[in-house]
């Protein structure tokens, strides 16, 4: 497919307009009625009302919003005028969101009518309801349907230009506005391609946050890019919704965080195995193990809309039995990694290509190197070089100088090292890095990789307190109620006491398998799932003591 020359935003739609004109472009699943055509007609219309606002190149307009074709247009319409865009994460607390907004000093935004009562009014700050892009703040709002097309002329724009700023939702706490250009986000979409083809007859499926930066570049820009459809569910997620939803759109591309395919996984296809004796000594056999993947992995696949040629999993570590069910039932694996900091992706293997545990060599153009590497474990920080990385943090010149090395490298605070065949290997983050007792340094998210693997565990924390290891563990408990349904007369308690037993037995099996100053010294029942950032991480800071 054609490469461009120049990259912005506004050069790359013009060629997907001019290239795909009578292609699906963004729909609500079950939608037939947006070529790029059309889709090019509201852009305009759109732009134009953003001008008769006001808003001139550099302003900053805000998307508060779930995911919609609304959303695409709203985020196309401010980058032809040369705004810079300010995607919102929907799930941001109230004080958040007025925080980015005054942070950035936003002057428009675009909010969806179910998100309304998240916005606090900022005096002089124009609002646009973003289903019928209707202004609401406004004396004499100009009228989105009264807007002509053929008025608009595209605003001048250089690569460098800034393109969004995407405040990070991490794991860590503070957000801070990430800054990235045209050519940041159009490169890497570009890139992406010699990963995975992407085709006009090609189908996504969006379910992941359009307003983080996972979604918004792979699952907006890159089939943009190349002229495919993307189909937004109507409603929440929810496991109806989104099987309707396969039916219907039987996408050919998907991309996805990994605890949605881990609760597939963990609540649907492992308790299937071990509800029969037979399947369930047989299971613990590799050979056996694989038959029974490739059923299982075959009936998900359908259930999946039977289409799929990439399924691509990113934003947070894999459990190692999910990655390996997937591999061994046939799926379309892809493994990804990345940083908000970086468009996101620096490293990549597409289907067939994936190798177990590996997120797969630097992505085409990028550089990676390990710093610091441990002389034993060729361990180090992963620092990265190319042009899908941010110019900075906005107003944080101190932090951006932190995050850069003095040759210029971008600091990824991920602890990884490579094999012989240039396959990069993850393994925490350093700011997770505790420290024991005789110095040792010990990886939480290396203990938790084993914690989840065992029977019952939905997910995992690792944490020190006073000086001791302690997992905090939250289990099926709805899987537990099925395996002792005829104890109903003493549930509550017996299912207690199983899960005090379960938790005990973890420990020890955890314990075999770790090393001396890794092992768990306290094992705590979590009741309640962990607190997460858009991408399914685990917010580890709000559990540590």
């Amino acid at each position: 497919m054609g490469r461009l020359d120049f990259l912005t935003i506004p050069a790359m739609l013009q060629a997907s307009f001019k290239d795909f004109a009578s292609n699906q472009s963004l729909v609500f699943v079950g939608e037939e009625n947006r070529t790029y055509a059309q889709l090019e007609v509201d852009v305009k219309k759109a732009a134009l009302q953003l001008q008769a606002i006001g808003v001139k190149k550099g302003d900053k307009v805000g998307i508060l919003s779930l995911n919609m074709p609304q959303w695409g247009i709203a985020f196309f319409a401010a980058s032809i005028t040369g705004a810079v865009v300010v995607p919102i994460l929907p799930d941001f607390h109230p004080n958040e969101i007025k925080n980015i907004l005054d942070h950035a000093e936003v002057s428009v935004v675009y909010v969806s009518e179910s998100l309304n009562a998240k916005l606090e009014p900022v005096p002089g700050m124009t609002v646009i309801q973003i289903e019928k892009f209707e202004v609401v703040s406004a004396t004499s709002p100009p009228v989105f349907d009264e807007m002509d097309a053929a008025h608009f002329i595209y605003e001048k724009i250089a690569e460098q230009d800034l393109a969004s700023i995407i405040y990070t939702s991490g794991t860590t706490g503070k957000s801070k506005g990430v800054m990235l250009t045209h050519k940041n986000i159009v490169w890497t979409a570009q890139q992406c391609w010699l990963i995975q083809n992407i085709f006009p007859t090609d189908r996504f499926l969006s379910i992941l946050p359009l307003s983080h930066t996972l979604e918004n570049t792979l699952v907006l820009m890159l089939p943009l890019k190349y002229g495919a459809s993307v189909h937004y569910l109507q409603k929440p997620p929810v496991a109806s919704v989104l099987l309707a939803a396969l039916k219907q759109v039987r996408p050919t591309i998907m991309l996805i965080v990994p605890l949605i395919v881990e609760k597939i996984y963990k609540t649907k296809i492992l308790p299937q195995i071990n509800s029969k004796f037979i399947t369930r000594v047989l299971y613990k056999v590799p050979p056996f193990r694989k038959v029974l993947h490739k059923v299982a992995g075959k009936k998900l696949y359908e259930t999946f809309g039977g289409k799929l040629k990439f399924f691509g999993i990113g934003g947070a570590k894999l459990d190692d039995n999910v990655e390996r069910f997937l591999m061994e039932g046939g799926f379309p694996l892809a493994i990804g990694y990345g940083m908000t900091e970086s468009s996101p992706l620096l490293a990549g293997a597409g289907v067939g290509k994936t190798k177990f545990l590996s997120t797969g060599p630097a992505m085409p153009g990028v550089q990676l190197r390990i710093a610091n590497a441990d002389k034993k474990t060729g361990r180090g920080e992963i620092q990265a070089k190319g042009e899908n990385v941010m110019q900075g943090y906005y107003k944080e010149p101190e932090i951006t100088k932190e995050t850069f090395t003095e040759d210029g490298w971008l600091k990824t605070g991920d602890l990884g090292y490579f094999d012989k065949s240039g396959n990069l290997y993850i393994k925490g983050r350093i700011k997770n890095m505790i420290v024991g007792a005789s110095g040792e340094n010990i990886y939480p998210e290396e203990i938790e990789s084993v914690i989840n693997r065992m029977e019952y565990v939905l997910e995992s924390l690792v944490v020190q307190q006073k000086g001791r290891l302690v997992a905090m563990v939250h289990l099926n408990m709805e899987e537990l109620e099925k395996k002792y349904q005829d104890m109903k007369s003493e549930a509550v308690s017996f299912l207690q006491e199983k899960a005090e037993e379960i938790l005990k037995e973890i420990q020890s099996k955890v314990n075999e398998e770790v090393n001396n100053f890794s092992k768990i010294q306290r094992i705590v029942l979590q009741p309640i799932p962990f607190e997460k950032t858009p991408t399914q991480k685990i917010k580890r800071f709000l559990y540590y003591a």
